[in-house]
């Protein structure tokens, strides 16, 4: 991305990124211990802000005057310029502005909502809540003029208790204000850097780029859901169950945490999906037992993949002479995960990833969540055959999240680790944001049965002598956070070189033969994908997962005999990688996840024509050549290893 401004180098960076320390209103916070995701209930309420929002890119020579001019304290539409911006929605494409499209720096929304009476009065009133689903990438919001939260980072949620501002303000007026800069730093995740081009002879005054060390475009915006929610003023704060199961028993460990005021009583109930209460528990910590459970299993993996039992948990309180209740349910599926050093066990049985990578990538609205795009997506999953993907290269959506909960969909959980390359990004104040995001991360994904491996980065430099301590202490951290799951990342670095490789519990390799490596010739990938899987086995005797692999290929390009870019060559290819997987799924391989499920938008560059062309599908969601050869492929592999009925295992359902 390119951008022009005015000032001194290092002074724009700093403006760029400027972290705005304002003073916070006294009680307000960055954000509770816990983070569920807003439900209505008996309780609660939840008020989505979807929609346009005003919007104003701060086009000053140092990007500063929406801070120096102080645009959060009046309506926006009064500082200058606005237009209408879509939200969720990346910013980039909506506009025919291509300095928009580039743009590098902060940008403001805004919107105004009127609050219901009922959120702004009783003894004591109802707590009021802002929820960003995410926003890329380093956000400020201020309420009618004042800041409640900073956040940084562009995949996760964060939210604020606006009660005190809202409630103490004259009117139900709600001004939200919202400062977003997308800079990335070598100490950001992703990381990246802002290059200069002094060169006056050549470039404008003051030019810059954003150089990133990943292959996607850092779409920005706010991402997903804005919502605003209430919660009684002694509420439920967190919730945290881990599954076992043996001997036809289902267990289901739980904790819960209140927050406002101490719990005079607090219940737990399990139903099933007919509603039946099949077990109940009280207080903060406990277990609760499911005679004959039914499992969550993977997609066609069982005949009712995804099963989800209904978790209410109910809270009373006093607090200033009020009983309080509140009530909140959380989807709860029970299942085990178990790694040996040759397989991967979901629910005592091996599991084999035939699946999937993915972007959250389409036109227009670039990374911005689009409910027909994603159930359009779980349909091809699901006519592919496939049972899992990974999220690379970021946590996803919480809204595609619970469709993988419920579909049955397995999940390698992934942070916005990408693009670790330079050796400053692998220092203590790298470290420490790494070790935020991955407590972000489980924090918001915990529960979630679809979740089955975290991995806590993507091809970094891990042949560089500081990966060793930086990817140990991510990966215990993590392991801490939750000891229920194995942990990895994903590697492309030589076997003999790579200092992470031995702190992770699952092996994920990426690898191009024939494509970035021996360009052509596809007589070379027998040989040197055995040799890749043979090496890391013998070397740390654990399963390998086939992460990435693939070609681009343009739509409706042919060649016979087969040339790269052409349908053809990438049906090729697989066809070759599919022979060696075939024979290690036997021994130690566990998983094979193409890559990529779609095409998807890229920084411009000469090996990129719109981008990335390794989907099976379009961007547009049509499919290539390739995809009929994987989804064959896919259903043969289900079929093998299933003890479904006939009917469920043909994929002549999903034609």
């Amino acid at each position: 991305a390119l951008a022009a401004a005015g000032g001194g180098g290092a002074g724009l960076c700093a403006l760029l990124m400027l972290p705005v320390l304002l003073l916070f209103l006294p009680g307000l916070a960055a954000g509770p211990a816990g983070m569920l995701q807003p439900r209505d209930t008996p309780s609660r309420e939840r008020r989505e802000l979807g929609g346009l929002w005003s919007f104003r890119a701060d086009l000053s020579p140092g990007r500063d005057a929406g801070f120096a001019q102080r645009w959060y304290r009046r309506p926006l539409r009064q500082t200058g310029p606005v237009i209408d911006m879509p939200v969720p929605a990346s910013f980039n494409d909506i506009t025919q502005d291509p300095s928009l499209e580039n743009y590098i720096g902060w940008v403001w929304y805004e919107k105004e909502v009127l609050l219901p009476l009922r959120w702004l009065q009783g003894d004591p009133a109802p707590r009021v809540v802002l929820r960003f689903g995410s926003a890329h990438y380093y956000s400020i919001v201020w309420v009618n003029g004042v800041q409640v939260v900073e956040h940084e980072g562009g995949h996760l949620p964060f939210e604020a208790d606006i009660s005190s501002v809202v409630q103490g303000s004259p009117g139900s007026l709600c001004r939200i204000t919202v400062a977003l800069n997308n800079t990335l730093t070598p100490h950001t995740l992703p990381p990246g850097s802002i290059q200069y081009m002094a060169d006056k002879s050549r470039y404008p005054k003051n030019y810059f780029v954003q150089n990133t060390k990943f292959d996607f475009f850092n779409y920005a915006g706010i991402h997903r859901p804005v919502v605003l929610y209430t919660t009684p003023a002694a509420y439920i704060d967190d919730i945290t169950v881990t599954t076992t199961s043996s001997d036809s028993v289902g267990r289901v460990q739980y904790q819960v945490s209140v927050a406002g005021s101490t719990a005079n009583s607090l219940s737990l109930s399990l139903r099933d999906q007919e509603g039946k209460v099949v077990a109940t528990g009280d207080g903060p910590v406990g277990e609760l037992k499911v005679l004959s459970p039914n499992l969550w299993w993977p997609y066609l993996m069982h005949e009712n993949p995804g099963y989800l039992y209904s978790l209410e948990v109910r809270m009373q309180a006093q607090l200033d002479g009020a009983l309080l209740e509140d009530v909140y349910t959380l989807p709860v599926g029970i299942r085990t995960v178990h790694v040996t050093s040759s397989q991967f066990l979901i629910n005592g049985r091996p599991f084999y990833f035939h699946g999937v990578n993915k972007h959250e990538d389409a036109d227009i609205r670039g990374k911005g969540l689009d409910w027909p795009l994603i159930v359009k997506d779980f349909n091809l999953l699901r006519w592919l055959g496939a049972n899992s993907f990974r999220t690379s290269h970021y946590p996803y959506a919480e809204e595609i999240m619970d469709l993988c909960d419920a579909y049955g969909i397995a999940v390698i959980d992934e942070s916005p680790g990408v693009g670790i390359k330079l050796p400053e990004s692998f220092g203590n104040r790298s470290l420490q944001h790494h070790l935020a995001v991955m407590e972000e991360l489980v924090r918001r994904d915990k529960n979630r049965p679809s979740v089955v491996m975290w991995s806590v980065a993507n091809e970094p430099a891990s042949e560089l002598p500081p990966a060793a301590h930086y990817f140990k202490t991510v990966i215990a951290h993590t392991k801490a956070l939750d000891p229920s799951r194995p942990v990895t990342f994903v590697t492309d670095a030589n076997y003999a070189l790579d200092h992470g490789a031995p702190y992770v519990d699952v092996i994920c390799v990426n690898s191009y033969f024939s494509w970035y490596h021996d360009p052509g010739h596809l007589e070379v990938i027998p040989l040197q994908l055995t040799a890749q899987f043979e090496n890391w086995y013998k070397t740390y005797q654990k399963p390998i997962i086939q992460s990435e692999y693939g070609a681009d290929s343009v739509p409706g390009l042919h060649s016979d005999p087969p040339l790269m870019f052409s349908e053809e060559y990438q049906q090729a290819l697989l066809r070759e990688y599919h022979s060696v997987l075939d024979k290690k799924r036997k021994e130690y391989v566990v998983g094979e996840l193409i890559w990529n499920f779609a095409d998807f938008m890229t920084n411009q560059g000469t090996t990129r024509v719109l981008g990335n062309k390794k989907g099976i599908f379009t961007r547009q969601r049509q499919p290539k050549a390739a995809a009929f050869v994987l989804r064959d492929r896919y259903w043969r592999i289900a079929n093998e290893s299933s003890c479904l009925p006939p009917a469920i295992t043909s994929h002549s359902l999903f034609l």
